[in-house]
């Protein structure tokens, strides 16, 4: 499912470190907090992903870089709805397929917690993410003004899963 030289594992705690100057550099001043990770991770029905790029030739496998992480909440006061909470791919790992190869991971998720939708929200303005939700099957319901900051509104989409 993922490209060649790119793994795909639980994100767990030991994680972070390499995650926050990730999170950081993607989403600025709407990053995701350290202890706001710590909280996620501990909570129940909530499923992250880290995607690794692993080096080649003969580099010890502990060299591996954080490409992409993502994650999805499913659980039962969510009436049966999933939520994308955040999936990031790092600038220089963008083109190689990382985004649909975990979203499909996501969604995978979704179906076997039950769901019967997935929701996410999506910058208006980040037209990249925009066709990889629309291709796999996501509209926009609703939009949600200067949810962002600086007037980037959000878009509220839904998939109602195979």
């Amino acid at each position: 499912m993922f490209a060649a030289g790119y793994r795909c594992e639980r994100l767990r705690w030991w994680h972070l470190s390499a995650l926050m100057p990730l999170e950081r550099e993607l989403f600025g001043g709407t990053a995701w907090s350290e202890s706001g990770w710590w909280s996620e991770l501990a909570a129940s029905g909530r499923d992250y992903f880290a995607v690794f790029a692993d080096p080649g030739g003969d580099a010890p496998r502990g060299e591996s870089r954080l490409a992409a992480y993502g994650g999805i909440v499913s659980e039962p006061v969510h009436g049966g709805v999933s939520d994308v909470q955040t999936i990031a791919v790092a600038t220089r790992d963008q083109g190689q397929g990382l985004g649909l190869s975990l979203m499909e991971v996501l969604l995978e998720r979704a179906r076997a917690r039950g769901a019967g939708a997935v929701m996410l929200e999506v910058r208006a303005d980040n037209e990249r993410a925009m066709r990889l939700y629309e291709g796999l099957g996501f509209v926009v319901i609703a939009r949600r003004s200067n949810y962002y900051g600086g007037g980037v509104d959000a878009k509220i989409m839904r998939r109602r899963p195979a």
